[in-house]
């Protein structure tokens, strides 16, 4: 016998029973009658090795037991809708998909089999997961993405990529291009806080609200922190951790634009995310047990809005503009003072403005790291002045101590970027 035939005889098997055992389960705990188990998987899955092998041997085998299959597949198909009424055709896909995986392995695809099955198995797993989801999408979210859908492929695409306007500042590709990536990453963060509401409490909802706006979150729970002062590690943990997910955010808009770039700012941004999360997680472990939950009008509104996407354009072209404009007439020092000015209001225009001139070679790579970190601080330094003033001393020195492990981590980072360089 061969022994790499006997293998893939195996591994089909073995397939086939992984995806029916998994359908079998699901049947099973809906105590609902079902038709395909973990055996019937197998052997469809055999079947599709043993049609590709009889195949190489008759002419058109594979064809007519691809078709002999599929009549059966359609079969028990209409015999649970006509006697039991139920609609759902999962199981029998998922048979095919089998039926195709085992054809895969006899043409010496196996690797990729795997993978296929792998991927069939989680999928349907994930189905009650997916129905949350699927719950908490409204309508209007639907057009938000066919909006993101329209922004890349239909209106980017008509826009010049070149230099435009006076003194050739402005590039409309490059701009559009840009408040696509901000709204992407600002709607993933909504979707987040919609699917798994803000009731979950404050860690989640900051972990989410850092991807949309770490300003809001911190300006929220300063405000409502005076009513439990005696939460101090839980507000604080809130803030924190929105503020560690700004950090990766930053990295990964810089990752989008300039992979070179991202690679030193990397240094410095997920060594601040990994201490954020290490003193989040000191902080939680001090909380006291209690629920406390948080709304933000900024954080529940869909930010992927045409409207929205015109304005960070706009604010990205500004930035653009000026960073170019001070650059050639002031060097770096002219772009360090225009990144502490827009940090105080917005880190993501700076971030993607600085990657872009890096990424054209207008700039160094060490100077837009530290324009980034520029504004990123500055920005961090804001927010702390808000929590200060809104949430009193007692909150305002707990997130001061995450302040300073910032302050050590980006300026450190930085220290040896320069040296690594």
């Amino acid at each position: 016998m061969d022994v790499e035939n006997l293998k893939a005889i195996v591994t089909v098997l073995l397939i086939g029973l992984m995806i029916g055992l998994q359908r079998s389960l699901t049947y099973i705990l809906q105590k609902e009658q079902f038709f395909m188990g973990s055996r019937t998987f197998a052997l469809i899955a055999l079947a599709g090795y043993m049609a590709g092998w009889l195949g190489s041997e008759i002419d058109g085998f594979v064809l007519v037991v691809t078709l002999t299959i599929a009549a059966f597949i359609a079969m028990t198909y209409h015999f649970k809708v006509t006697k039991l009424g139920k609609l759902g055709i999962t199981t029998q896909i998922a048979a095919f998909i089998t039926y195709l995986i085992g054809l895969m392995v006899w043409y010496d695809l196996q690797n990729y089999a795997i993978f296929i099955a792998v991927l069939i198995i989680v999928l349907l797993e994930i189905k009650p997961k997916l129905q949350q989801i699927e719950r908490h999408i409204s309508p209007t979210d639907i057009d938000s993405v066919i909006l993101l859908l329209v922004m890349t492929f239909v209106i980017l695409p008509v826009l010049p990529d070149k230099m435009i306007g006076p003194y050739h500042l402005f590039n409309p590709y490059k701009t559009w291009v840009m408040a696509i990536i901000i709204s992407a990453l600002s709607f993933v963060g909504y979707i987040a806080i919609k699917i798994l509401g803000q009731k979950h409490g404050v860690l989640v909802t900051g972990a989410a609200g850092g991807l949309i706006s770490s300003t809001a979150v911190s300006i929220t729970l300063s405000e409502i922190f005076p009513k439990r002062v005696d939460l101090i590690p839980i507000y604080a943990a809130g803030i924190t951790i929105s503020w560690t997910f700004m950090f990766i955010r930053v990295f990964v808009e810089t990752l989008i634009i300039d992979v070179q770039l991202a690679k030193i700012v990397a240094i410095p941004y997920l060594l601040t995310a990994a201490i954020g999360l290490v003193y989040v997680y000191y902080l939680y472990k001090r909380a006291p047990t209690a629920e406390v939950e948080f709304h933000n009008p900024k954080l529940e509104k869909n930010p992927l809005q045409l409207s929205e996407a015109i304005k960070f354009g706009i604010l990205f072209g500004i930035i653009y503009g000026a960073i170019s404009f001070v650059e050639n007439r002031y060097g770096d020092i002219g772009v360090y003072v225009v990144s502490v000015i827009s940090g105080i209001t917005d880190v993501d225009a700076i971030t993607l403005s600085l990657s872009e001139m890096a990424k054209e070679q207008r700039l160094t790579q060490l100077a837009a790291l530290t324009g980034i970190v520029a504004a990123s601080y500055t920005n961090t330094i804001v927010k702390l002045a808000i929590v200060y003033w809104l949430g009193g001393r007692a909150l305002g020195w707990s997130v001061t101590k995450f302040t300073i492990l910032i302050t050590i981590t980006l300026f450190g980072g930085i220290a040896l970027v320069r040296y690594l360089l």
